[in-house]
Parts: C-alpha cells; sequence; structure tokens
C-alpha cells in the first residue's frame, strides 16, 4: 500500500545554512523569452536537500540531472552513478528524484516526472523506503514492495499504476519486477528508473536485464558501488541498457573496441597492436565519461576523522592454553600410533575456535563434530571433557546455549580475546554513546556475543545468514551494539 506521512514542514522556508548557497541545476538561456521577459524560473533543489548535501553530493546530483535531461551531449537520458559505498548515492538519487518531481524546463510546467520505480535488491527495498521518509518529511508517497504476498504484491502494482494514484514511487525487488515487468511498457506507467547495486545488470542474457530493458522509460539511472572490472562484455552489457544503441550492436562494439583493446592487453602484443588498444581505449572512454561519473572515498578524508586501526593481542587463559597443549600431543600421540596424520583443516579450525572461547571445543565435544574426519583419529573428544569440570553443563549448545540452562558465572573471563571484549564493551556503553559492530567468521561466536549482551542488558542486532528479511526490514527501528 502506498506509504504517506504527514509532514508538517510543507510550507516551512528552510534557510540554508551560512556559506552554502542554492543548487542551482538549470536556467533558462532562451533570449527571445528574455527579451519578452518571460523566462522560466530556474530548477533549484529543494533546501530542505540543499542543505545536507556535501561539495561531491551537489556535483553528483547536477551531473544525474544533466545526464536525465539529456544536456550533457550524448544520445541517450540514461547514467552510471559509479561511487565508492559511503558517498552517498542513495541521498543524491532522492534529491535528484525529488526535483525531477516538481519542477519542468518546459514551458507548461508541468512536472518532468510523474512515476519513479526503484528497482533493488530484496533487502534493500525497506531501506529505500525509510531514506525517502528521512530525507523527503512523508512529502512523497511510496509504494514499497518487499516480502508481500503474490495477491498483495500484484495488487500494489495495480494501485500504483492507476491513472488516479496518488503513489509517485514504487520500490521494488529485482524479483519482483521480474514477474510485472509487462505492465511497465507503457510511457505513462514510469519516466524514471533507478537501479540500485547495479553491477547485477551486468549480464544482458539475464531474464531480470531483458525485463528491465523493455521499459518504455528512458530516463535510466544505475547505482553501484562495485568498480566495473576490466569485463568488456559486462561492461558495455551495463552501458547499453543505461544508453541503448550508445556503444552499437554487439558485433560491431566487439569489433571496434573489444577486440583491439584485449589484444593490446596480451603480454606479447606488438607496438602496432598496443597503439591501437590505446587508441580505442581512448575512443572509448570519450563516450562514457560522459555518463558514467566515478569517484572514490578519498574525498571524504577532510570531512572525517582519520580511521585508527589498532591490531590487540590477547593472551590466552589457564584454561585456553591447556587445552591447547592437549590439542597438539593428542594430534602427536595419533600419528605416533597409527602412522597417520590427524585431518589438518579440522585440527586448525579447532585451534581457532579454542582462541575465541573454550566453550566452542565443549559444544563441539557434545556435537561429536569432528568425529570421523580423521583416519588416524580425532583430538576433540571426550578426553578434553575433563579439562571443562561441569563448566558449561548447564548452557545448552548452539545459538548461544538456548537449548537450555544459563552460562556459568564469569564464563566470559574464560578466553582472552572475550575478556577484552567485554571490558571494552563495558566502557564504551558506561563512557559513550557509540555503535558498535562486532564481527566473526563464526555464527557460533556470534551466539556468545548475543549471550554477553543479552546478561548485561546491551540491547543488539544480530544480522547473520540466517536474518531472515522481514526482521532486516525491520533494523532501523532496533538499537545496534
Amino acid at each position: 500500500m502506498p506509504r504517506i506521512i504527514p509532514s508538517d514542514a510543507d510550507a516551512e522556508d528552510i534557510v540554508l545554512p551560512e556559506g552554502v548557497e542554492e543548487l542551482v541545476l538549470w536556467q533558462d538561456e532562451d533570449k527571445e523569452r528574455e527579451e519578452a521577459k518571460s523566462s522560466l524560473p530556474p530548477v533549484k533543489v529543494d533546501n530542505m536537500l540543499t542543505r545536507w548535501l556535501r561539495p561531491h553530493q551537489r556535483e553528483g546530483v547536477s551531473f544525474l540531472y544533466e545526464c536525465v535531461m539529456g544536456l550533457r551531449g550524448f544520445e541517450g537520458a540514461g547514467c552510471i552513478l559509479a561511487d565508492d559505498m559511503g558517498l552517498g548515492k542513495t541521498l543524491q538519487a532522492i534529491a535528484l528524484m525529488w526535483t525531477l518531481l516538481n519542477t519542468s524546463i518546459e514551458e507548461h510546467q508541468k512536472p518532468t516526472v510523474k512515476k519513479v520505480v526503484i528497482v533493488c535488491p530484496t533487502s534493500l527495498v525497506a531501506n529505500w523506503d525509510a531514506e525517502c521518509i528521512k530525507w523527503l518529511k512523508g512529502k512523497v508517497k511510496t509504494t514499497p514492495i518487499c516480502g508481500d504476498s503474490r495477491a498483495d504484491a500484484e495488487s500494489a502494482v495495480k494501485m500504483f499504476l492507476a491513472p488516479q494514484s496518488r503513489s509517485q514511487v514504487l520500490i521494488v525487488s529485482y524479483e519482483t519486477f521480474r514477474i510485472y515487468h509487462e505492465r511497465f511498457t507503457t510511457e505513462s506507467s514510469c519516466q524514471l528508473v533507478i537501479c540500485d547495486e547495479a553491477h547485477r545488470l551486468k549480464n544482458g542474457e539475464t531474464l531480470t536485464n531483458q525485463a528491465l530493458a523493455k521499459m518504455a522509460c528512458k530516463r535510466r539511472i544505475m547505482l553501484s558501488g562495485t568498480p566495473m572490472q576490466n569485463h568488456l562484455d559486462e561492461f558495455y552489457s551495463m552501458v547499453s541498457f543505461c544508453n541503448p544503441g550508445i556503444l552499437g550492436a554487439t558485433k560491431e562494439f566487439a569489433k571496434k573496441y573489444e577486440r583491439p583493446i584485449l589484444a593490446g592487453r596480451e603480454p606479447y602484443a606488438t607496438d602496432a597492436e598496443l597503439a591501437k588498444a590505446n587508441e580505442r581505449n581512448d575512443m572509448l572512454s570519450v563516450i562514457v565519461n560522459k555518463f558514467i561519473l566515478r569517484r572514490t572515498n578519498t574525498i571524504l578524508s577532510k570531512h572525517l576523522p582519520p580511521k585508527v586501526i589498532e591490531i590487540v593481542c590477547c593472551k590466552t587463559t589457564p584454561l585456553q592454553r591447556s587445552i591447547y597443549e592437549h590439542l597438539l600431543s593428542e594430534k602427536a600421540r595419533i600419528a605416533q600410533k597409527t602412522g597417520k596424520q590427524m585431518d589438518v583443516l579440522a585440527c586448525i579450525t579447532a585451534l581457532k575456535k579454542l582462541c575465541n572461547h573454550p566453550k566452542l571445543i565443549f559444544d563441539a565435544i557434545r556435537e561429536k563434530k569432528y568425529a570421523g574426519k580423521t583416519d588416524g583419529g580425532n583430538a576433540i573428544d571426550d578426553n578434553l571433557t575433563p579439562y571443562f569440570h561441569g563448566l558449561y553443563d548447564g548452557g545448552g549448545s548452539g545459538r548461544g546455549g538456548r537449548a537450555g540452562g544459563q552460562m556459568c558465572e564469569g564464563w566470559e573471563w574464560h578466553g582472552g580475546k572475550f575478556a577484552v571484549l567485554a571490558r571494552l564493551l563495558h566502557q564504551l556503553r558506561t563512557e559513550t554513546s557509540d555503535r558498535i559492530v562486532i564481527i566473526s567468521n563464526y555464527t557460533q561466536t556470534l551466539d556468545l556475543v548475543e549471550i554477553l549482551c543479552r546478561q548485561n542488558n546491551y540491547p543488539s542486532l544480530r544480522l547473520d545468514g540466517g536474518t531472515s528479511i522481514n526482521k532486516d526490514k525491520n533494523s532501523s527501528t532496533r538499537s545496534t551494539i
């Protein structure tokens, strides 16, 4: 259903901060209208957005506007914004979208765009909806389709496309759009499409790419934080979707650009091949640089504090050292007794888990995780049980010990890294308002982190491969450690 958020800022005149100027995207330069004193008003970005735009974002919005309005001297109305992650591609796209929904460079003064479709991965649908609400103060009516049933999705698409619909923006996943793409083959269905994570369109043969290519909409914005690699066929697919026909047909592109450029990359390329490759590469750059903008995170260096990376070496506890020595001696004993080596990878994995926390070894024993992994024997067996002295017998196993009981008091001090983490979290939670991200390669380690947060009443949010879309969708309302 369309999301309509009332706003108390509709009539508010927003004054820009000192030193921040209005962002003018277009001015009427028609001499006849100027002489007749009937010049069209300039196209400006709404001040409620302009006040938040950094210099590189102002440049990006101007670039996007000039591309989709055909003001940059190329055949087409699409563009690719390939900024690094963190440079605010979403805000730039929203600023352009809102401007096109409310301005025009035509004399009839009807908005340039009436309907916008934002296509993105399923996990980002709710995020785009939240960003539209955040930046536009509820002034735009959105229709997000995320995790809906087939019937609900079909109803939402039908309502969005209805002539009397108040919804201006449809936010939909690539998979859902592919199902209903035939509804968007007329010009009235959509006048601007924004494709997030657009590197998904690098293969022109996929059904998703083909479905999007059938859209009647010519104003196409592609957002991607992933640098385009040296695969010219993938590059061609993205450019061809963005501005169809600008690089010619597939065979024409291969003959004129791809084959000569690839030949010049060969280690034994001749001088003539190198010269021709450089020439064709320059020709290609001249064309695509008119509608591709790529910036890196280095432009944020003056806005952000310097990154500080600390590598902390944590000492092992007596319990960890005892189990570590047992694992090594058991490995040597098995080799001497049977003449066969243990599964080296399994042994390394066990030692890595031990370094995280001994509880992970205890769970491995209980679950017989390493049973049968080697012909020579298994060092992770019941012989390790005495080392735990019943410490975790009531703690259960899997998903943070939820199978039963509670962890013993002071369990976090049994591992060097967890002891440091416990102290660090306590200090950060009591002395700062910082948000903290804890990353691990092991879901079992995240289980223990969850227990640590729960027993200290630290609000937390867990994201891993088992997190459902609906839970991820609501993550913006929850605190994060």
